[in-house]
């Protein structure tokens, strides 16, 4: 049997990639991924304002497709519309609150954080994301021409980048910094500092600048040092404006502390997400306590999968 062709709609942004193509690949999808781009008169009128329409987005060039994936506020017309026009059944699923009718699609996958209910929503604990525990054995060795082979055990630090609730002010950064730097020199542990795609580079050279050469600071976004910084750490430090890295982290069954930073607005949907996680047993706050403690992996993106292929092909 041939597998089912999917089409990925996203606005291009790292956390909802890493969903959608998460999500594909535990559907054994044959996939292609799509960025999104709204004409400028829709880019700031709500979905539910908006109507369903090719005038709203900028045409998608598509080959045959079975199932679509979309993620994010602007793949929601785009993804009604495309199942809308086809000229055959088309399973539909978004992830996140499309904040339209439900019922435009098959599946909702959503956070419990985000507090939706629904006959086709399907909660998860925190993001479902494309990290798998194979790929993180795969690439633990990668790090090892990196990092200085001293016998110091391993701490990584995973930073975001600022978004409208958190701000990355060299205030904000100094104060995490201080906080590892503290860790350091009490336990003496390597530092790995990981980057992502939204973190800003003078972030990153404050990081390098700070903790020195006796540490390992990766100035651009490298996914395989991603995969075996996690492989390799005894604990992992995440900034708290990322749930979708946070989620990922969780994967590894390894003690996490989350970096705060002070909100400059109401930041209560992460409160919710952390506030399961830390009742999960998964997460602690930077500065409190350094112990080890266990707690099951998360993987909710198989565990979804395995209900979405029931529905598909009952």
């Amino acid at each position: 049997m041939s597998k089912l062709k999917g089409i990925l709609l996203t606005q291009g942004m790292h956390g909802m990639i890493s969903q959608v193509e998460g999500l594909a690949k535990a559907l054994d999808l044959d996939f292609t991924h799509h960025t999104v781009e709204l004409k400028s008169f829709w880019k700031a009128i709500p979905p539910k304002l908006t109507p369903i329409s090719q005038d709203v987005y900028k045409k998608i060039i598509l080959d045959e497709f079975d199932v679509i994936i979309s993620c994010g506020r602007k793949s929601v017309i785009p993804s009604i519309h495309l199942k809308k026009t086809s000229n055959k059944k088309i399973f539909n699923i978004h992830i996140q609150d499309p904040k339209v009718n439900l019922n435009h699609f098959d599946l909702i996958v959503a956070p419990e954080h985000d507090d939706l209910d629904g006959q086709n929503v399907i909660t998860t604990k925190g993001a479902i994301h494309y990290l798998t525990q194979s790929e993180i054995d795969e690439s633990r060795n990668y790090l090892n021409s990196f990092i200085k082979n001293d016998g110091r055990k391993i701490w990584t630090l995973i930073m975001g980048g600022p978004t409208k609730y958190y701000d990355y002010s060299t205030k904000n950064m100094k104060h995490i910094f201080t906080s590892l730097y503290k860790l350091i020199k009490k336990y003496d542990f390597q530092l790995v500092v990981i980057p992502s795609m939204r973190t800003p580079i003078n972030t990153i050279h404050y990081a390098k600048e700070f903790f020195g050469e006796n540490h390992t600071i990766f100035m651009e976004v490298d996914k395989k040092a991603y995969l075996s910084a996690l492989g390799i750490a005894e604990n992992i430090v995440v900034t708290c404006d990322s749930s979708s890295m946070i989620s990922e982290a969780a994967l590894t069954g390894k003690p996490i502390y989350v970096a705060n930073i002070l909100p400059r607005k109401n930041d209560i949907r992460f409160q919710r997400f952390r506030n399961l996680f830390r009742e999960l047993k998964i997460i602690r706050n930077l500065g409190e306590e350094v112990e080890n403690w266990n707690y099951e992996k998360l993987d909710e993106t198989n565990r979804v999968a395995e209900i979405i292929k029931n529905k598909i092909f009952s």
